[in-house]
C-alpha cells in the first residue's frame, strides 16, 4: 500500500477535511522543527486532543516520531518532528537539477563525449549491483528478478510469458527518469545494454515511454530481433 493510501487508527483512509490540517502539521514541523502537541495546537487554533489525534496518524504512517524533552525542573515534555521517511512528502526536482547539468556539458564540444561516459558509468555499476541476483537462475527466474528490480525502482512492471517460443515481454508502464531519457537517449541505450548483460540472452525494445510510447515494453528471449 502507498503511503499515499494509508488508513487512519480507526482503519479508514483520512477523510478529506483532515489531510489538510495534517498538511499543516507536516509544514509546521518542517519549518519550524520539534514541536509539542501544545504548541502545535496553538498555531493551528485547535484543542491538543484533536492535534494529538492527527499525530497519532502521522507517526502511525511514519511520517513523524516523538521524543521526550527536559526543559528546566519542570516534566518532561514530548516533542514531536519529521523522520527521513517524510522527505518523500516534499516536492523535488532531482530531474531539473541532472538535466541542467546534463544541459551543461552538452553546450560544450569538449565536455559533451562525458555524457556518454556518465551514463555507461551508471550502467556498469547497476550491472555489478544487481548481477549476483541472477547467478545460478534459469531465464526465466532471472526475468522475474529483473522485474523485482525494476519495481523496486518505482517502474510498475508487468511480465507476459510467450509459452509459443519460450520467450518473454517484460512492460514498464512507468519510468522515472523520463524527463531525463527523453532528451538524452542515452539513458536508454543503456538500460536496454543492462538488462541483456542481467538476462545473458538477446532483448529488443520495441515500445519507448520516452519516445512517445505508452509503455517501455522488452521482448526477451528467441523473440527478440536484435
Amino acid at each position: 500500500m502507498k503511503r499515499s493510501e494509508r488508513r487512519d487508527e480507526t482503519g479508514h483512509p483520512p477523510l478529506r477535511s483532515e489531510r489538510p490540517t495534517r498538511q499543516t502539521i507536516i509544514g509546521l514541523l518542517k519549518t519550524r522543527g520539534a514541536q509539542s502537541a501544545g504548541e502545535l495546537a496553538a498555531s493551528l487554533g485547535l484543542t491538543e486532543m484533536a492535534v494529538r489525534r492527527h499525530l497519532y496518524a502521522l507517526e502511525h504512517d511514519g511520517y513523524i516520531e516523538q521524543s521526550s524533552v527536559v526543559r528546566g525542573a519542570g516534566r518532561p515534555k514530548h516533542m514531536y518532528a519529521l523522520t527521513p521517511e517524510s522527505e518523500e512528502l516534499f516536492p523535488k526536482n532531482y530531474h531539473g537539477l541532472t538535466l541542467e547539468m546534463l544541459d551543461e556539458l552538452s553546450s560544450d564540444e569538449e565536455t559533451a563525449p562525458l555524457i556518454d561516459k556518465l551514463f555507461k558509468s551508471r550502467k556498469g555499476k547497476l550491472l555489478e549491483r544487481y548481477a549476483p541476483r541472477m547467478e545460478g537462475k534459469e531465464l526465466e527466474n532471472r526475468v522475474y528478478e529483473l522485474a523485482a528490480i525494476q519495481n523496486a525502482g518505482g517502474y510498475m512492471v508487468e511480465v507476459e510469458c510467450l509459452e509459443t517460443d519460450q520467450s518473454y515481454r517484460l512492460h514498464e508502464y512507468n519510468c522515472p527518469i523520463a524527463q531525463v531519457a527523453k532528451p538524452y537517449q542515452q539513458a536508454c541505450a543503456c538500460e536496454l545494454q543492462l538488462f541483456a548483460d542481467l538476462l545473458q540472452t538477446k532483448v529488443e525494445r520495441t515500445e519507448c515511454l520516452a519516445k512517445g510510447g505508452g509503455k517501455c515494453t522488452y521482448v526477451i528471449g528467441s523473440a527478440a530481433g536484435n
